[in-house]
């Protein structure tokens, strides 16, 4: 089950299926076990749901996660919630056996065992269906030290065993489609439509600081059969009448060779559906020659972390690219027509409001289509955090969302990286507005606009949430952010068409 978690930004534009879920139910019933997906997430119902549920259902095992289901980077703001919800099953019957896996738990395992409230019997370490369909074929006869990749408490001690490899063929696994409750999966942009993940590859070798990817890959990556990854569009499309997909993996286009060949497979296939990938700024430079074939597999939106505003930071950060490779491969995608989205963050110790200013203006130079400014979030678990500790001041993970500032800058307040952040927005999109209405009628007008439309209804409710209040937003905005459109709502036939 995925918890009751809402988070402005990710959640804002789509809702997508649990993918890790569906991975891990079906190596669970491929094991011979009966298995239930039930995702308040997306179904935005409660911790009173879930008991009901569990009350009805009558599960042996709960098992939940710890990320929002895109590709796990904010995944520490979901623990609360999610060992919250391992507590409901507790509560409905105390026999219960409760596990949780995912990027946050494998690091912080002690914590979350150690935790007064104890709402997690097992906590699943690294590349969990193996280790879930092996736990539980050993918790009858108690051999628990046999299986690797889990940790659990003993006599009030934590034990911790051994990682388990990584599988070698990830096309040996199997997805429980069927147990997905798809009339909760859409994108909420036009031209709007059912919406699924896929998974081409797990891994990431890159080694940006403010990432969990590495770490929890173990600096590790593995690729999926292209045809395989063909056949598996082909059939959530015309099983599930899917329109939109996302490729969740953290690097799809590391191997070019693989990537083309993939790429060639979707074109031919002529499946009726659109695709968003996130990937590398190297990458895109790299594919120059093939950029069309991006466009004519059905890639429609790129997502790429342009980071920040200098090469001094991009280098701090270990990102491994520069500001004008960010440049070079904003305007090579739209010049394919390929919507291009970059993030920029703010939030540093150094932060000041001259570097406030100089981000939103690079993402004005850069000018992607649509970009996004999440608040520097330093993960328990990764690099960033020890390098600014001294800074921190939020210890509430559920804050850990990438829009509530974490880290108090030496020259700013909390309170002014939140106003900072509206700001971004504002500035960035009081000047692409002029450019958004320039365009003719079509496809790219009618997606930005209706995408800037649903970033900016949450808007209000994020910052009065934060404290902020939209008073203030509003002399923020004053002169800044000149007044949204009006957009009718169109029918469901018009939006099919």
């Amino acid at each position: 089950m995925t918890p009751p978690y809402k988070c402005w930004g990710v959640q804002t534009i789509g809702n997508w299926p649990p993918l890790q879920l569906a991975y891990l139910a079906g190596a669970a019933r491929k094991a011979g076990h009966e298995t239930k997906i039930y995702d308040a997430m997306n179904k935005d119902t409660s911790f009173d749901d879930i008991r009901a549920t569990i009350e009805s259902y009558k599960p042996d095992y709960v098992m939940s996660l710890d990320y929002l289901p895109v590709t796990g980077a904010i995944s520490t703001a979901t623990v609360p919630a999610a060992l919250e919800a391992l507590g409901v099953a507790k509560k409905a019957n105390p026999d219960i056996i409760t596990m949780i896996g995912g990027p946050h738990p494998t690091f912080m395992y002690e914590e979350i065992l150690t935790d007064e409230n104890g709402t997690a019997d097992f906590v699943l370490r690294g590349e969990a269906e193996e280790t879930l369909v092996d736990l539980m074929a050993n918790l009858p006869s108690g051999a628990l030290d046999d299986v690797q990749g889990v940790a659990f408490l003993r006599n009030g001690e934590v034990v911790a065993t051994p990682m388990r490899p990584h599988i070698a063929d990830l096309d040996t696994l199997e997805v429980a489609w069927d147990l997905l409750d798809w009339e909760d999966y859409h994108y909420h942009v036009e031209p709007w439509g059912r919406m699924a993940s896929v998974l081409t590859s797990r891994g990431c070798m890159m080694g940006c600081a403010f990432c969990s990817q590495r770490l929890f890959w173990r600096g590790d990556w593995r690729a999926r059969d292209p045809k395989k990854v063909v056949d598996e569009i082909r059939h959530v499309v015309e099983t599930y009448a899917v329109e939109f997909i996302t490729l969740i993996d953290a690097y799809p286009t590391k191997d070019r060779e693989r990537w083309v060949k993939l790429l060639d497979l979707l074109i031919e296939a002529h499946i009726p559906v659109r695709l968003l990938i996130e990937t590398r700024v190297e990458d895109i430079i790299r594919d120059e020659d093939i950029l069309a074939k991006y466009h004519d597999a059905g890639i429609i939106h790129v997502y790429l972390g342009a980071e920040t505003s200098t090469d001094e930071m991009l280098s701090s950060l270990n990102k491994g690219t520069t500001t004008d490779q960010n440049k070079q491969a904003v305007d090579l995608l739209k010049k394919h027509d390929i919507m291009v989205e970059a993030s920029f963050m703010i939030g540093f110790p150094t932060e000041t409001w001259d570097s406030i200013k100089a981000t939103a203006a690079e993402a004005i130079r850069l000018n992607p289509d649509i970009a996004v400014f999440p608040v520097i979030t330093p993960m328990p678990f990764t690099p960033l955090y020890d390098e600014m500790k001294d800074r921190i001041r939020v210890f509430d993970y559920s804050q850990y969302n990438l829009v509530t500032p974490i880290i108090e800058p030496y020259a700013m307040s909390l309170e002014d990286i939140t106003v900072a952040l509206g700001r971004c927005y504002m500035t960035f999109y009081a000047s692409k507005m002029t450019e958004i209405l320039a365009l003719p009628d079509g496809f790219k007008r009618r997606y930005m606009l209706s995408a800037m439309k649903q970033m900016m209804k949450d808007y209000g409710e994020h910052f009065d949430f934060l404290g902020i209040g939209m008073a203030k937003m509003s002399e923020v905005a004053k002169g800044i952010m000149p007044e949204m459109p009006k957009m009718p709502r169109a029918s469901r036939q018009e939006q099919k068409g």
